[in-house]
């Protein structure tokens, strides 16, 4: 039951954090990686087969998300790095 009840929680906290705005998401995808996936695997989770393809869609869109993510700070410091050039 007490596994059952974490991923539940798991779950419902990713639901959360995919309403985040783009800084916030990223931080507390994070956070929720280190909670729920540093100790487990995504085998461990006891859901229902609904809640599981529900978790499996909101991890690889998550997952996508992180990785345009990734490449939109890479450009973003790029930028800066070139303005920062230019000044000096």
């Amino acid at each position: 039951m007490e596994r059952r009840n974490r991923s539940l929680k798991a779950l419902e906290e990713l639901k959360y954090i995919d309403s985040l705005d783009d800084q916030q998401r990223a931080k507390q995808l994070l956070v929720w990686s280190n909670s729920y996936m540093t100790e487990s695997i995504v085998e461990s989770f006891d859901l229902s087969l609904a809640n599981l393809k529900e978790l499996a869609e909101l991890f690889y869109k998550n997952i996508n998300f992180l990785k345009s993510y990734r490449e939109e700070i890479k450009i973003q410091l790029d930028n800066k790095d070139k303005i920062k050039s230019f000044f000096q």
